[in-house]
């Protein structure tokens, strides 16, 4: 099956990590096991719950034309997370949109993120804000969603 979703997310992971506004933030393709202690986390195709199935993406196609190609819905799943060792929940709401506000910028920038006949922007997103034993983490989870052929 011809699908676009996996240069998708090499060149989602590309960019973000090539951002200078995101030095901070590690930068992953889908949830990597790692020694990494780092507080905020930008996570290219997960959908954000360690208990669930970690899906990545998903799309939903049809044909243009039998002549010129297929049409690809795609949404791809990325989780932004902001950790703290206190409970300021504010704070790290606001730095996990923050996070999420570049991946926003870079996709409105760059709808196609480098990549001809593909268009995606943030279309959808959800937040979490849990107090854990090492304190509160924000996770927001965003659908980057768009349009692409084959």
């Amino acid at each position: 099956m011809a699908s676009r979703v996996p240069e998708l997310i090499d060149a989602l992971v590309l960019v973000l990590r090539a951002d200078p506004a995101l030095k901070d933030v590690a930068v992953t393709d889908g949830p990597e096991v790692s020694e990494s202690s780092a507080p905020d986390w930008l996570i290219v195709g997960f959908n954000g719950d360690p208990d669930a199935d970690f899906q990545a993406a998903q799309t939903l196609g049809g044909w243009s034309s039998l002549a010129t190609g297929r049409e690809e819905q795609i949404e791809v799943f990325v989780a932004a997370v902001a950790s703290r060792g206190d409970t300021d929940v504010r704070a790290a709401r606001m730095r996990v949109y923050e996070i999420g506000a570049r991946l926003e910028a870079l996709l409105a920038a760059a709808p196609g993120v480098g990549l001809p006949s593909l268009e995606v922007a943030i279309e959808a997103s959800q937040l979490f804000q849990p107090q854990t034993d090492q304190g509160v983490q924000a996770r927001l989870l965003l659908t980057v969603a768009g349009r692409a052929f084959t």
